[in-house]
């Protein structure tokens, strides 16, 4: 489902002319672009690289074909029978294109493929097209922290923790 390789191919798995791939060096100063661009907590490049070399932890990019660029990364991190996916972002001219869904489907691969059996994430209570998208792929409200996010401007919204089960058939086809 994910290439290990961080060339543009067309032997690929891809939708709507995105592919997933490892994420490898190169990709560190995208992934921390997007993040920076989608959350008020921006992680620098350092932050990620130091994220991806926690054991059982791994990351993925999602990429447009022509031009080669990154799209949106996922970032999880399996430990004993348990993935959190601790981040997943889509750039903002790549949104509404389902990139996310992809993105997400590498992550529920990834997370089965290291022997997890459940999924868990945080998403801000406010962010409805984040939580459509885990709510699509069977993720559904196990708790809530209040305040949890703090905004750049002042405000806060609670994060909400989703988690699935990974099952026979739990990865969709985004395409």
């Amino acid at each position: 489902m994910v290439n290990d390789h961080a060339n543009c191919s067309e032997e690929s798995n891809r939708t709507h002319e995105y592919e997933l791939a490892f994420v490898h060096e190169n990709d560190i100063a995208g992934i921390a672009a997007i993040h920076a661009a989608s959350f008020d907590d921006a992680w620098s490049g350092a932050m990620v690289r130091r994220i991806l070399s926690m054991p059982g932890t791994f990351g993925i990019v999602a990429r447009q074909i022509r031009q080669c660029s990154i799209a949106g990364f996922a970032l999880g991190r399996v430990a004993a029978d348990q993935c959190e996916i601790l981040s997943l972002a889509v750039a903002t001219q790549h949104r509404g294109v389902r990139v996310g869904g992809l993105l997400l489907d590498g992550a529920i691969h990834q997370a089965a493929e290291g022997g997890a059996e459940s999924l868990f994430l945080e998403v801000a209570e406010d962010n409805d097209v984040a939580r459509t998208l885990y709510h699509s792929r069977d993720f559904a409200p196990v708790g809530r922290r209040p305040n949890y996010y703090v905004r750049k401007d002042g405000t806060s919204a609670a994060a909400v923790t989703m988690s699935r089960e990974i099952g026979v058939g739990s990865v969709r086809n985004s395409a």
